[in-house]
């Protein structure tokens, strides 16, 4: 796995959600067979999806042979405002992807446990492995945001899912931080999967977490690294040091 993060400062949350766009483009457009892409939920991605569903880039995603999945899903209902694919879907997936293209986490299964292990063999359906090969990806892209915490998907501190190597998604019974509701997620390992791993970073009540993170080797977010490219894109109001406050 690589070790260095490439880390790009960016003006402001406009232009961070149009860089992110562009490298995502840019990755499907370098592979012309099926592609995959793991979104994430939060603040942090909804310029960015909004920016999708609207034209230029409309027109510049091959939307047919693109598949969505998420990374990690708050254990609600899919109607309910915190589901996290939920808010993908109303911003942009289901405006231009096709239905059968979009991957959410079922949580309507009966527990954490059982949605779980329905997408991971989803995941590995999708693969055509129960084994993840480095010189394979599963994703051409991986998107991630920063909790407050330190957090990632729905890997907090201080979990023992930081941890595992083997399943490919797992249930977390207890979240870090609001909305204290039980989560499903990917591992560390399925999120490395990638040929990409995106971080967005944006808005000043991110600047003292992002601290932690550029002198931490212990936090989630510093712990998922990409076989392929750890990109983190950080606007000026997020970086540390910086007297922008927007």
């Amino acid at each position: 796995m690589k070790s260095e993060r490439q880390i790009i400062r960016m003006p402001d949350a406009t232009a961070l959600a149009q860089t992110a766009a562009e490298r995502l483009i840019a990755r499907l457009e370098a592979n012309s067979d099926r592609t995959a892409v793991c979104l994430t939920g939060g603040s942090s991605p909804e310029r960015l999806y909004r920016l999708l569903a609207s034209e230029p880039y409309r027109n510049r995603i091959p939307w047919r042979r693109v598949h969505w999945f998420m990374g990690d899903e708050r254990f609600v209902p899919p109607e309910d405002f915190r589901n996290n694919m939920a808010m993908a879907r109303r911003l942009f997936l289901d405006m231009c992807a096709p239905p059968e293209n979009i991957h959410p986490i079922p949580v309507q299964a009966g527990t954490t446990r059982d949605a779980a292990r329905r997408y991971e063999i989803a995941l590995q359906t999708f693969y055509g492995s129960g084994r993840l090969d480095p010189a394979r990806p599963l994703f051409d892209l991986v998107l991630m945001g920063l909790g407050p915490d330190g957090h990632t998907a729905s890997l907090f501190p201080g979990d023992a899912a930081l941890d595992e190597r083997e399943r490919w998604v797992i249930g977390v019974a207890h979240a870090g931080v609001e909305p204290l509701v039980p989560r499903v997620t990917m591992t560390l390992p399925t999120l490395a999967s990638c040929r990409e791993m995106l971080f967005e970073v944006s808005g000043p009540d991110k600047r003292a977490i992002l601290a932690q993170v550029l002198n931490s080797d212990d936090l989630p977010a510093v712990r998922a690294r990409s076989l392929g490219d750890t990109v983190w894109l950080v606007d000026a109001a997020a970086m540390p040091g910086s007297s922008h406050d927007t």
